[in-house]
């Protein structure tokens, strides 16, 4: 790292003291992450750097600048030049989320981009909390010479989970979340908002669990933690905050949370590898292939009027069970992900070749060919991969919806043919429309009238094979001397044309 100043420039080797170079560290670092709680000492120090213009170059090769500002900036048209490894990596998004009006991307560098709604970047909290409209991408600097490696949005608030130093070790990563926390989303002990990225000191660099995925529900969070290395288990639990009038949090009861709770219900000695959050329910998957979910109307997230009656409504306040009914038992098996829409489920299974949904199914976002709803989970009609696979399809299907296919294929056959006869048809009709524009030119030429029907040779129209040395004597006997007059004449012409051609 070298700093240089108007007129002259030097290395930390060669500042006057130690303890300078660790201020001006220091200041840099507090500056970077727009933590300004300088001492009186620092502030001096700091407005001596200021006035002086002076530069900082960073390792990556970006330049920084105090002009006419307590806060270093990037001088962005400078991180193209030199050889750094941000002008040598092209960027290239590695992760996607989005929910409600806000849209996340997180890069092959470690940078969290934000574009949509999102919370201000301003530290400042006068005026209130709303909302700033941002029309492109625009990274969060907060967590520069970090890296974000996982992000999850609600509809307004952000949590995201970033190593503690610069790269990715494993068990490193530190729960971040700021945005609009009226509900105790944002799982800081209290409901004031957050324009700034804050640590959820249940998931900082100090603590025993190890977060590893994280996602957000329209006003909720959830966290799935394991023990950090050394342990003897790899058991894992999921943490939830935020709203819980319809249990979302799974807590046993509809009270709302502020700080990170687990879900005690779920069981003890599972490992779960997935956890999503519609707009009021929670899901759920284990390794072993175990689905539980909770929250409005059983857990599956549907409106109360759209679902179940009499005793069988009401929301699930604790983990129910979503059991398999293929035919391999209560279990999903080899499972990858599970994702929540608005109010539906979908799970990744067979390792990755199958595909099941339960929940709301207006619009056809179940995608097993109906519109219902539906309490329990189906089969997706994925494209086949296996025979087992294609015989569940089609008992799912049912066997109407069978013939109907087969129909159906039979009709397309049929149709292709047709529309295959009809085009060499119209090919054969147009060159015979050729051939007798031909005929009647050469006819007419020859006889002086349009060729007509009785014009054509007698055996030619009988049989189809015309032998042009016995119709030529039969039109020689029976032609009218006039006519053999004619064609020797107009033979005559067409040897004069050669003649004088030649």
């Amino acid at each position: 790292m070298v700093i240089a100043g108007i007129g002259f420039t030097t290395c930390f080797d060669d500042l006057c003291s130690e303890f300078i170079e660790s201020l001006i560290l220091e200041i840099f670092s507090r500056c970077l992450w727009q933590t300004l709680k300088l001492v009186d000492d620092e502030i001096v120090v700091l407005h001596k750097i200021r006035l002086m213009g002076f530069f900082l170059f960073y390792y990556d090769g970006s330049i920084w600048c105090w002009e006419n500002s307590l806060v270093p900036c990037l001088l962005e048209r400078f991180l193209e030049l030199g050889s750094g490894t941000r002008s040598e990596v092209p960027l290239q998004v590695c992760s996607v989320k989005a929910e409600g009006m806000m849209s996340l991307a997180i890069d092959n560098l470690g940078t969290l981009w934000m574009w949509g709604n999102c919370p201000p970047e301003s530290s400042s909290s006068e005026g209130g909390f709303s909302l700033v409209s941002s029309f492109t991408p625009t990274p969060v600097w907060d967590f520069h010479g970090h890296t974000v490696v996982k992000v999850a949005c609600g509809n307004e608030h952000v949590v995201a989970l970033v190593t503690a130093g610069e790269t990715y070790k494993g068990e490193d990563l530190i729960c971040f979340s700021w945005g609009s926390n009226n509900h105790g989303q944002l799982g800081l002990g209290d409901k004031e908002n957050r324009n700034r990225p804050e640590i959820v000191e249940d998931f900082n660099e100090d603590s025993i669990f190890a977060v590893y995925e994280v996602a957000c529900g329209a006003y909720h969070t959830a966290l799935l933690t394991h023990k950090k290395r050394p342990s003897e288990t790899l058991e894992s639990m999921c943490w939830t905050f935020g709203l819980g009038e319809n249990g979302q949090l799974g807590h046993g009861t509809t009270q709302s949370a502020s700080s990170p709770e687990t879900v005690k219900e779920l069981p003890q000695y599972v490992y779960l590898i997935s956890v999503d959050c519609g707009l009021f329910h929670t899901s759920v998957v284990s390794s072993a292939g175990d689905v539980w979910s909770w929250g409005m109307e059983k857990g599956l997230g549907l409106c109360p009027d759209a679902s179940f009656t009499g005793t069988d409504a009401g929301d699930a306040i604790s983990p129910l069970q979503i059991l398999c009914n293929g035919s391999n038992g209560s279990k999903f098996q080899e499972p990858v992900q599970v994702v929540c829409g608005a109010a539906h489920t979908v799970l990744v299974a067979n390792d990755g070749y199958k595909l099941w949904s339960w929940g709301r199914g207006r619009s056809g976002v179940l995608g097993n060919g109906k519109t219902i709803d539906c309490f329990s989970p189906t089969v997706v009609l994925w494209p086949p991969l296996t025979e087992d696979f294609k015989q569940e399809e089609l008992n799912s299907v049912g066997e109407g919806d069978r013939i109907a296919e087969e129909n159906s294929k039979r009709v397309t056959k049929t149709e292709k043919a047709l529309s295959s006869a009809i085009e060499e048809t119209k090919l054969l009709q147009s060159k015979l429309a050729v051939m007798e524009r031909y005929a009647g030119i050469l006819h007419g030429s020859i006889f002086g009238k349009p060729l007509e029907e009785q014009d054509i040779p007698i055996s030619l129209q009988n049989s189809g094979i015309h032998d042009i040395g016995k119709e030529w004597d039969r039109m020689l006997e029976s032609a009218d001397p006039a006519k053999l007059v004619r064609l020797e004449k107009f033979y005559q012409k067409c040897l004069k044309v050669l003649k004088k051609s030649c």
